[in-house]
């Protein structure tokens, strides 16, 4: 059995704010997220099939990880449910893209919801090997199946 890694990068633009910390993050405020998606897997040994010699085509790993994460995430501004105004008009267009969430939208929790989200829509016969989520040039945060046997 030969296992290979296939790694994807993806950019997206998202604000939250950290209601409660002690710094300027406790503000509306936005980033330009990187997330670098790893899976792993055996490539396709069918001679006969289009995906001969790939574990997932990139084009389709793409695909998935757009459906699962960015396609909520990008350009949405990420409030944590206990803390968000109640008074939200969500009528108003620049209200649409507001996502409330059940946790603080650290990049550490955020790391942690994508990899749930990923996880569940993989395909069976690959799985998710890590996954990296930079929020600033110099500052990203890692997650590792490896560091996670329970999940």
């Amino acid at each position: 059995m030969t296992l290979i890694r296939l790694t994807k990068a993806f950019n997206f633009e998202m604000a939250h704010a950290l209601p409660g910390h002690d710094g300027l993050c406790k503000h509306i405020h936005g980033h330009t997220y990187e997330l670098f998606v790893t899976i792993i897997g055996e490539p396709v040994q069918d001679k006969f099939s289009p995906k001969y010699g790939m574990i997932m085509d990139f084009k389709d790993l793409k695909s998935f990880v757009r459906e699962a994460v960015i396609n909520d995430f990008d350009h949405a501004l990420v409030l944590n449910r206990e803390f968000a105004p109640k008074n939200l008009d969500r009528k108003n267009d620049i209200f649409k893209r507001v996502m409330l969430v059940d946790y603080q939208p650290t990049t550490e929790n955020l790391i942690l919801d994508f990899s749930e989200r990923i996880r569940k829509r993989l395909p069976g016969h690959l799985k998710l090997y890590g996954l990296r989520l930079r929020e600033t040039l110099t500052s990203y945060a890692e997650w590792y199946a490896s560091d996670n046997p329970d999940v």
